[in-house]
């Protein structure tokens, strides 16, 4: 296929509101493709060259990307940063300046093929020159382009193609494909849960249709979705709910997965993962010796990363432990803050796929594969179906400085992916104290101009927002408790993904609420508040009472914000205490 047919498509995609319109257009650009380029296809559309679990980044912005354009048209940086600036899309204006130089410009027909493997080599390249490189072969894959492809090409490298549909409609789009509707939605996503690489569901199911993902499981190197913990609003409703639970300690850390696989010699695999699939291994160097606390050749592990003061015997919390997020000097750092990793759960070992097995069953397996020491530590933890001893346990921890407890069903398999009534998060009981007792996690929406001595930060407030499906509603704006220096960090993070255009993710946001600048849904904050209020004017219909930012969750994507029905839930808890 030529890259101008998948461009066509974008731009049909890019222009559709609807989400049933977009899966019919993504399944029938499914349907057109061939095995040999539907995941080439899977990845581009995801703006990717890679998995998402693949430490592949282009390394791209704004001012190499002119230049490459500038190189490519024979014009002047300052044209293209001209044409940028009145349009506010790099691709729009890359588009348009191709087709003013269109005499100079190359005919060759340019297929999918091509085009991937051009970007990838962008993408691979390091090094000494790498940015002179990067310039060259861009420009020479723009210049050999027409207009429309410009456009697209310009924007993945610069992770802006944003075509306004999720991973789930790709998987919709997928079962379109196969058999004219979404009936085949869940085992897809199934798959995908376990398998999070959406390349290979394309190509398994391209080739055998859906028998081509009924074996899937789980292998070393390739994360698996974190199952996720619901809410209850106390402890006699887990009880009533769940029956028998584990409760473990709640960490203040960083959800990491630990892929370990014992090979020859001291070349051992070991890969961590982030909750949004990140590869974050090179965080991570204490991990390197681990072998000597696991008795098996391959194992996953679910795990909560967080920092220790050896001096003061006391856990790091959540901001200081993300200091490890930085690229350079991750040896300095990890020294200043050792980390023990609590391990609470165990997926798969040696060639057997565990999330079938009940919690009771993993946790033996756990508490066999983990050697006392250092850096592995098995979460301690109560089984109990006893309302009073859950409660006394969770306040124990609270204690201690952590954040409650995590409530499991005891007899449940690991659920990738899910929020269901298996996990269930314990940080306080509803109506202990007059605020509520568990942070949102929402996505911001957009930002507005500040006054006054905010002018000068050019931010005063910023719009947030939960999930609803596939969309993005609004709950609250947000306005004090933000220090000055963290003003400027806001809106350099949020000019970073702004537009000016409402997203499409975005349902419709009351005139009143309207930012100045929209952003593009990829920044995720904790939230706490008060209490929550119906709201006539957010789309969630409920609002926060005296809402105030905790920190930026760095660690989550969109697909882990809180739900517009949570939020309900929520209220509805409070509504019946009060």
């Amino acid at each position: 296929m030529e890259f101008l047919e998948l461009a066509q498509y974008f731009k049909r995609l890019e222009n559709t509101p609807s989400r049933i319109e977009m899966t019919k257009i993504l399944s029938d650009l499914f349907k057109h493709s061939s095995e040999n380029e539907i995941g080439e296809i899977c990845y581009l559309l995801q703006g990717r060259v890679a998995s998402l679990y693949e430490a592949t980044e282009f390394g791209i912005a704004d001012k190499l990307m002119i230049r490459a354009i500038a190189k490519a048209c024979a014009v002047q940086d300052k044209d293209v940063l001209s044409a940028f600036k009145k349009n506010g899309d790099l691709g729009i204006a890359g588009e348009a300046i191709s087709r003013q130089s269109s005499p100079i410009r190359h005919t060759k027909i340019i297929t999918i093929r091509e085009v991937f493997d051009r970007l990838k080599t962008v993408a691979e390249s390091g090094g000494d020159g790498s940015q002179d490189k990067k310039i060259q072969i861009l420009s020479d894959l723009i210049q050999s382009l027409d207009p429309l492809s410009v456009r697209y090409v310009v924007r993945i490298p610069l992770d802006k193609l944003r075509l306004g549909f999720s991973d789930m409609t790709i998987l919709d789009a997928f079962s379109w494909m196969l058999v004219g509707n979404k009936s085949l939605h869940a085992k897809l996503e199934d798959a995908y849960s376990v398998r999070p690489d959406m390349a290979y569901i394309g190509r398994q199911i391209k080739a055998h249709g859906i028998k081509g993902i009924e074996h899937v499981s789980a292998i070393v190197g390739a994360p698996i979705l974190a199952s996720l913990c619901a809410r209850l609003p106390d402890a006699v409703e887990m009880i009533n709910k769940m029956g028998e639970v584990d409760v473990e300690p709640k960490y203040d850390g960083v959800r990491t997965q630990i892929h370990f696989k014992s090979q020859n010699g001291n070349n051992n695999l070991i890969q961590t993962f982030s909750r949004n699939l990140e590869n974050t291994t090179a965080m991570y160097p204490e991990l390197t010796n681990i072998e000597k606390q696991i008795k098996g050749k391959e194992v996953i592990l679910d795990s909560e990363a967080i920092g220790y003061d050896v001096k003061t015997d006391r856990l790091i919390p959540f901001q200081e432990t993300m200091t490890r997020k930085r690229k350079h000097n991750i040896e300095h750092v990890s020294s200043a803050i050792p980390l023990r990793f609590f391990v609470f759960d165990i997926l798969y070992k040696d060639g057997k796929d565990l999330m079938g097995e009940t919690l009771s069953n993993r946790r033996a397996i756990l508490e066999e594969t983990i050697i006392k020491g250092d850096i592995l530590v098995v979460s301690p933890h109560i089984v109990t179906s006893d309302v009073t001893e859950l409660r006394k346990y969770h306040d124990e921890q609270l204690k201690t400085g952590l954040e409650g407890a995590v409530v499991k069903k005891w007899e449940s398999p690991y659920t990738p992916g899910r929020k269901g009534f298996h996990w269930v998060k314990f940080k306080e009981e509803e109506g202990k104290t007059g605020k509520l007792t568990d942070t949102i996690d929402a996505v911001v929406m957009g930002y507005y101009k500040g006054e006054g001595k905010r002018a000068g930060f050019g931010i005063g407030a910023f719009l947030v927002g939960v999930k609803k499906g596939d969309r993005i509603v609004s709950l609250t704006k947000i306005g004090t408790g933000v220090s000055d220096e963290l003003w400027g960090i806001l809106k350099n993070a949020f000019s970073n993904q702004s537009s000016s255009v409402r997203p499409k993710e975005y349902e419709d946001v009351n005139k009143t609420l309207e930012p100045d600048a929209w952003v593009h849904p990829k920044i995720v904050v904790e939230i706490a508040a008060d209490d929550i209020t119906v709201s006539p004017v957010h789309g969630a219909h409920f609002a926060l009472r005296f809402p105030r930012l905790v920190l930026i969750r760095k660690d989550k994507g969109v697909a882990d914000a809180t739900t517009a029905r949570e939020i309900e839930d929520m209220y509805n808890n409070q509504k019946s205490i009060k």
